[in-house]
């Protein structure tokens, strides 16, 4: 059987489009994860700085401090510092949602969507004072028993105020 031209041209346009789409979603990779694995970083007893913001699709303000963190992370690239971006989307939304906005912000820091929807659970895991309020980042460095927890928006200003003040890092 002989296939006209122009359909054999939108076949193989179809074909190109959902393997590269398939190739962009490989790119974003985006664990789901549970409370266990998270406490993984949470008990780390390395002398690194870890940096654990807390964030969703759906927060304004989240999004907005987000490119702050991947800052981070380039500025202190060369340090024990480590930026973690811990979605609380549904881990029904990974594909439609996450994944999405990883690769349209190209995010460069680790990104992991912890999946645990009973907050009362392990909201104390980062703060007992912690009302659940997004956006939320924990400062820590076991090591150096250094602990920050600040549930507000961040600046650059206040990042870096809290890393040089409070964990004495300097860019």
């Amino acid at each position: 059987m002989r296939v006209p031209g122009n359909l054999l041209v939108a076949l193989c346009l179809l074909v190109g489009l959902a393997s590269s789409r398939g190739a962009v979603a490989q790119n974003a990779h985006v664990p789901v994860i549970k409370l266990a694995q998270l406490q993984h970083y949470l008990n780390s007893s390395a002398d690194t700085t870890y940096i654990i913001n807390l964030w969703a699709t759906w927060c304004k303000p989240c999004i907005e401090e987000i490119p702050h963190f991947e800052a981070l992370q380039k500025q202190y690239a060369n340090q024990p510092v480590k930026v973690l971006l811990v979605s609380l989307d549904f881990a029904k939304d990974l594909d439609k949602k996450v994944i999405p906005f990883v690769q349209r912000r190209q995010l460069k820091s680790t990104v992991l969507l912890l999946d645990e929807p009973d907050y009362n659970s392990w909201i104390d895991a980062f703060d007992p004072a912690w009302s659940g309020a997004l956006p939320a980042t924990l400062f820590f460095n076991n090591a150096k028993q250094q602990r920050l927890f600040v549930e507000k928006p961040l600046t650059p200003a206040l990042l870096q105020e809290y890393l040089s003040t409070k964990f004495s890092l300097k860019p």
